[in-house]
């Protein structure tokens, strides 16, 4: 079993150590008999940082818990000439750890908050490269959803308790202590001995993650967001640094688009909904004259268009039209006359094609569309009246659609 040297002492950075196994493949990794490296667990990530032999230096990217209670640090290379009883160095990445250790005590002082508030309580805790989010389990009868309000009263009081600065202290208890001591979550496991993170006054839980030593090195605590799970809620939230680095990205981004309009970022609320109202007027204008316009090339394409056997048979191809409008179209040919069948394509912006006929006509587009795209290399389909597909090249369609026209002919 590895000795944790991080249990005592979450600022311990550097430390000495020996060899007890060497793992070569398939990933090269060691196992020391003490160590400073937080394996991943209990929602933290793992630390990284570096181990020092003689002259050389080794990347330790990945820590992990094995079954018997050993750490594992995975390595970047494997140790050269290392053999149990080798003596290493590590090197913890201090600023990796310093950021952890903020995250998982602001999820600490969260979660107690949001049950001296709301009786919630955190069920899971994630910790990500750039946010963390905890799990929270809600009473459908008491308290059947989380409010805007509820979560800015939670972010306060997390906030309130960093700027005290309170004490947070370590301390080892056996099962049977922790019982009568009021955790706010006795965990599951069987050990004898659970470690106690204690927030003076505030919060007491069993935990193996890093800690700071006083609340206010949590720095400040930002909510990012919330949303409905299947077991409650989840929210989002990052802490000292990286709530830092958050709002000013937020900031930056909110400033960067207030130019666009010429606005305050305070007023982008007002301006992004006075423009959706514009866009929104603006696409129904436009849905309206691509209608007349259809409507009226349809008339046309019908006036011109000889009726032969009593039907009329519209081939044509088009530029510059999607293959939305050229739909549209065949709906306005074959509606306003009973017996049209229109086979139209267009050539850009993406080729398309659109097989229609009036209600009643014997043939079937779907058929007739699939065999005309197979010769072009296109793939599509539709009902007996109305079909479309796509080409991946424009060459060909026109004589494709004259050819389709030709097997129309009784």
């Amino acid at each position: 079993m590895t000795n944790r040297l991080y249990y005592d002492d979450s600022f311990l950075y550097d430390f000495d150590a020996e060899v007890r196994s060497v793992v070569e493949t398939p990933r090269p990794a060691v196992i020391l008999d003490r160590t400073a490296f937080y394996p991943t667990s209990g929602g933290q990530v793992h630390d990284t940082g570096w181990l020092v032999v003689g002259d050389e230096k080794y990347r330790v990217t990945e820590v992990v818990d094995a079954e018997d209670g050993r750490v594992v640090h995975y390595l970047d290379a494997p140790l050269k000439d290392a053999q149990p009883g080798t003596r290493v160095r590590g090197e913890i990445d201090a600023a990796r750890r310093r950021d952890h250790m903020q995250q998982h005590s602001a999820q600490h002082v969260l979660s107690a908050a949001f049950v001296r508030l709301f009786n919630m309580p955190t069920v899971s805790f994630h910790m990500a490269d750039d946010y963390c989010s905890i799990d929270l389990q809600i009473d459908d009868l008491a308290t059947p959803s989380l409010s805007k309000d509820q979560v800015e009263s939670a972010e306060r009081l997390t906030n309130e308790i960093a700027l005290e600065n309170r004490m947070v202290d370590i301390r080892f208890v056996t099962r049977d202590e922790a019982a009568k001591l009021g955790l706010r979550k006795l965990p599951p496991t069987e050990r004898d001995q659970l470690r106690l993170i204690d927030i003076r006054d505030f919060d007491l839980t069993a935990c193996g993650g890093t800690h700071v030593n006083r609340t206010g090195q949590i720095g400040g605590v930002l909510l990012r967001k919330y949303e409905k799970v299947r077991q409650g809620y989840r929210v989002e939230f990052v802490a000292g640094q990286r709530a830092v680095a958050t709002a000013r990205r937020d900031f930056n981004t909110l400033t960067e688009t207030a130019a666009l309009f010429s606005a305050h970022i305070y007023d982008l609320p007002q301006q992004a909904r006075k423009s959706l109202d514009e866009v929104r007027s603006l696409r129904k204008e436009f849905e309206q004259s691509r209608e007349e316009l259809a409507a009226a090339q349809a008339a046309a394409l019908l006036a011109e268009t000889p009726e032969s056997d009593g039907r009329k048979v519209v081939v044509r191809t088009f530029s510059g039209h999607d293959l939305n409008f050229i739909k549209l179209l065949a709906q306005k040919l074959t509606r306003q006359v009973p017996a049209v069948i229109a086979l139209l394509a267009t050539d850009s912006p993406q080729p398309a094609v659109v097989f229609a006929q009036s209600a009643g006509q014997p043939h079937d587009m779907g058929k007739l569309l699939r065999e005309t795209l197979a010769k072009l290399g296109g793939r599509g389909g539709g009902t007996k009246d109305l079909a479309q597909g796509g080409v991946h090249q424009s060459a060909g369609l026109a004589a494709a659609l004259a050819a389709a026209a030709q097997t129309l002919t009784p």
